[in-house]
């Protein structure tokens, strides 16, 4: 079950105009599955999109900077689940572009006005014939009101569909904002396997949407990880319709721009941290702030020592306060001049370590009372300087091993 998680309410999930959302059932994996989704845009629209650092990329991720790249005006995406088209050579590259071709055909646009994404299964050929024949299907659904159905079709395993909207004042006009995400295993975003995409009707210049993507991305999905591992196939794509009556943002430091990208980034945030929540077999979400640093890199290097540590996660797994297993981590984080009699740490409201070592008020059953939250805080404080960061993740169960032991079968 996921951490404080519900499916979405439709009704809360903005249309955008100028964006329209199809789902069908292809069967790329499995019969009787919601498994390929398209976008289609009005002309016009302003897309970008920031993707994984994994080296060993799959083809989609390859053909999506490819097309990005070209700068034709992005009208349409094809979105499949069930196979992830990565670790799939030349093959898998024409595959990926082959779909891209076919929708092309259907909307009469160039096949380099498509973006292509899959997620699933590495290392095995995707059936583009399968994708190809879904499209009608998907392309016949497409309307302005499919969000809460595009975010079950690009589930994997995922337990619920991830989906936010927001609504904020623009120039005084109403502008919206919805997006979707999946993800539950294989994360650990520099872009994680995760998917996520927004829209919103908001005016927005192609020269600033590069920046907004990359802003929106550091500030969310670059905070949260599950278990460590970047996936080949992560992506995150910012749309906007440009069909809202304000003037037109081509500054991020403009008053309108800061208030957009403050909007965006709370719904960024939601379906990020939405992503923990229903990490594979998570039963805690844990905030891990770490404040009081030279540096923000400093911070997240720490907080990230924290996140990814299995014996901290199993720990709180376990409601077990085995709280050495932070201070070990905080110490092995990569900081060559770290000053260890600085250091304190919190779990919510405990002062559990003062100065580097255990606060003589520190009681263990006060720390167990916290671990055994569905939600908590792990709050370092460095006596470095004034710099901050924060990060989201959550514990290892037993279910982690078996979900990712029986994934294929």
């Amino acid at each position: 079950m996921p951490v404080n998680l519900s499916a979405p309410n439709p009704a809360e999930l903005f249309p955008v105009a100028g964006v329209r959302i199809g789902v069908a059932e292809a069967g790329v994996r499995k019969a009787n599955r919601k498994d390929l989704t398209v976008v289609l845009l009005d002309e016009g629209a302003s897309v970008s999109g920031v993707f994984t650092q994994n080296r060993f990329c799959a083809a989609p991720v390859q053909v999506c900077r490819e097309h990005l790249a070209a700068g034709r005006g992005i009208r349409a995406m094809v979105i499949n689940t069930g196979n992830a088209n990565a670790g799939t050579g030349a093959e898998g590259l024409q595959r990926a572009r082959s779909t891209c071709a076919a929708l092309a055909a259907h909307l009469k646009i160039a096949p380099e006005q498509v973006l292509p994404f899959s997620t699933g299964v590495i290392m095995e050929q995707l059936p583009s014939e399968r994708i190809e024949a879904g499209l009608p299907a998907a392309i016949a659904d497409a309307r302005e009101h499919n969000w809460a159905r595009a975010a079950e079709g690009i589930m994997t395993t995922d337990t619920v569909p991830k989906a936010f909207g927001a609504q904020v004042l623009i120039g005084g006009v109403k502008v919206s904002i919805t997006g979707i995400s999946k993800g539950a295993g294989m994360i650990r975003p520099n872009m994680a396997t995760m998917l996520g995409y927004m829209a919103t009707d908001a005016r927005v210049s192609q020269s600033v949407m590069q920046q907004l993507a990359r802003e929106l991305a550091e500030g969310s999905f670059n905070r949260v990880t599950v278990d460590g591992d970047t996936s080949t196939n992560d992506s995150f794509v910012v749309i906007a319709s440009n069909k809202a009556a304000h003037p037109v943002i081509d500054s991020l430091d403009s008053a309108d721009g800061q208030r957009l990208k403050a909007a965006m980034l709370d719904v960024a945030r939601q379906l990020a941290q939405a992503i923990v929540r229903d990490g594979e077999g998570a039963t805690k979400f844990i905030t891990v702030r770490v404040q009081g640093g030279k540096t923000a890199e400093e911070c997240r290097l720490v907080a990230y020592a924290i996140a990814h540590s299995p014996l901290v996660k199993t720990a709180f797994y376990a409601s077990d306060p085995n709280l050495g297993r932070i201070l070990a981590a905080v110490g092995y984080a990569g900081i060559a001049d770290l000053d260890q009699g600085k250091i304190d740490l919190y779990l919510d409201d405990v002062h559990v370590a003062v100065q580097g070592g255990r606060n003589p008020a520190y009681r263990e059953e006060d720390g167990q009372r916290v671990m055994k939250q569905t939600e908590i805080t792990v709050r370092v404080v460095m006596g470095r300087g004034t710099a901050e960061d924060t990060v989201w993740t959550c514990d290892f169960s037993h279910d982690y091993v078996s979900i990712n032991a029986d994934y294929r079968s």
